[in-house]
């Protein structure tokens, strides 16, 4: 007897067979990887402890959705590429994704109504988690739009220990590199404001990385200085490196942006050292003009490139408390000059040899131009990576907070895949891939879910071409959880 729940779909046949197709499938998905973020992130506890930045108001008698599944539903789903809400509501049904969350009926055959076969959460609901803080005539958490509280400096104090943490145990020199960007807004947002530079109505957030890793990200108005809030973030940045790494070297880096009074003189009071781009004036170039000269006489001779270094001390008029000592990079570009600077305390010469090893090699004008000062323009790579692939450009909430809250999110989804890359991908072809291709390639895997008294069992698909790399980043996760 044909089942007529599922009809069938007739497309062009095969030769001699006919090829039909119809929705008898069962319960299936294609974000399989995501049971490697699951793992990874049990393992580390990273949503687990961000969970402890929120107060949840509501009757846990009555909730069918934990805090910590809300986060993990959110920030998984960044992972898995979906940005907005309204994704969710349409991924309410996907057994993985449940599973993954820790949902224990991932089919959701025990509720009831309309929601019987969704076991997560839908929009609403979500939308709930993330207006915690929109604030209410009388301010109150009352209604049932403000049961859970997020407690933005608990988040912003944890997003540091989680990549502090991070960091390998023999750390012994930290490189904090600093950018602002901007966050377009096409609306009537909280904090709306046109920035002349950008031409555009945005946001101008503030992030802060090491390496690869995510320690700050801060969502601002656009109309004030692109490096406001830094020495605030030093504080707390640089407190919790010092605690875990009370020996290490800490190296301030950003462009001219950031090549202010109060960053530079909070470094030289509290040991770090600072290496920042530093905007072009008239006494900069008449500094630098003795090397701009022999630069053009090189440039004659090969063709019209030439590049060279000095090394000066230098004081701004009115701004800065101290001479300063300025790298000049007087350079010719087809017959035009490009003179750079760069502002910084670093040594002329090698820290001693009982000092800790340092990744800076070359203590010339030309070393710390090129191999520190320019290795900083790596970090928009990562922004540019968080932005694309982990939608932390998405601020399309009314209110900024909870446009805080969704950069938080994907900030913390973009940590989880770095994580996944350090512990579980190393020396694989996908050890430095971005965001998006680890997602196309290792986490888009399509699944079946059965779900048994005894055992939820996942049936990955057999010709998945990345099968070796999934179980090797799989048995990774299950020592590093062994170990921990």
């Amino acid at each position: 007897m044909t089942d007529c729940s599922h009809p069938s779909l007739d497309f062009q046949d095969l030769g001699r067979r006919k090829l039909q197709a119809d929705f008898s499938g069962g319960h299936l998905s294609n974000e399989g990887g995501l049971l490697l973020i699951s793992q990874l992130d049990q393992c580390l506890g990273i949503t687990d402890r961000l969970a402890h930045g929120f107060t949840d108001h509501r009757d846990q008698r009555y909730v069918e959705h934990s805090l910590p599944e809300l986060l993990r539903q959110r920030i998984y789903g960044l992972v898995a590429g979906y940005e907005d809400l309204n994704d969710h509501e349409l991924l309410r049904g996907d057994p993985l994704i449940a599973a993954a969350v820790g949902k224990t009926d991932p089919l959701g055959e025990g509720r009831i109504g309309d929601d019987k076969g969704n076991p997560l959460a839908g929009k609403s609901t979500l939308n709930r988690l993330e207006t915690t803080n929109a604030q209410t005539q009388n301010g109150d958490l009352s209604t049932h739009y403000h049961k859970i509280h997020a407690n933005h400096a608990d988040i912003e104090r944890t997003l540091i220990e989680l990549s502090t943490q991070a960091l390998p145990e023999d750390t012994k020199e930290i490189i904090i590199d600093f950018d602002a960007t901007d966050d377009l807004i096409h609306g009537s947002q909280e904090g709306r404001y046109f920035h002349g530079y950008y031409r555009n109505y945005c946001y101008l957030p503030l992030y802060a990385f090491v390496g690869d890793l995510p320690f700050y990200a801060k969502l601002r108005t656009c109309d004030r200085d692109g490096c406001d809030g830094t020495v605030e973030a030093l504080v707390s940045i640089v407190a919790q490196l010092r605690t875990r790494f009370p020996q290490a070297r800490i190296i301030v880096r950003g462009d001219s942006g950031f090549a202010r009074e109060a960053i530079m003189k909070w470094c030289e009071d509290n040991d770090c050292y600072y290496c920042l781009g530093m905007a072009k004036n008239t006494r900069l170039k008449k500094l630098l003009e003795p090397e701009m000269i022999k630069a053009r006489e090189t440039a004659c001779l090969t063709g019209g490139y030439a590049c060279r270094f000095d090394s000066f001390t230098y004081q701004t008029l009115n701004t800065w408390s101290r001479p300063r000592r300025l790298i000049g990079k007087a350079q010719i570009i087809r017959d035009k000059e490009n003179p750079r600077f760069v502002v910084t305390n670093l040594p002329e010469t090698p820290w001693t040899e009982e000092a800790s090893p340092s990744e800076i090699t070359d203590f010339s004008p030309e070393g710390i131009y090129r191999d520190l000062y320019c290795a900083r323009g790596d970090m928009e790579n990562r922004i540019k990576e968080q932005q694309l692939d982990m939608f932390a450009d998405r601020t399309s909430s009314a209110a900024m907070a909870s446009n805080q809250l969704r950069l938080w999110f994907s900030t913390i989804a973009y940590l989880l895949v770095q994580q996944l890359r350090t512990h579980a991908l190393k020396g694989t072809q996908l050890a430095r891939a971005t965001v998006g291709t680890i997602r196309q390639r290792l986490l888009k895997v399509a699944a079946a879910i059965t779900v048994s008294v005894r055992r939820v069992h996942v049936r990955l698909c057999s010709n998945f071409v990345l099968r070796e790399i999934f179980g090797q980043a799989h048995e990774r996760i299950s020592l590093l959880q062994e170990r921990s």
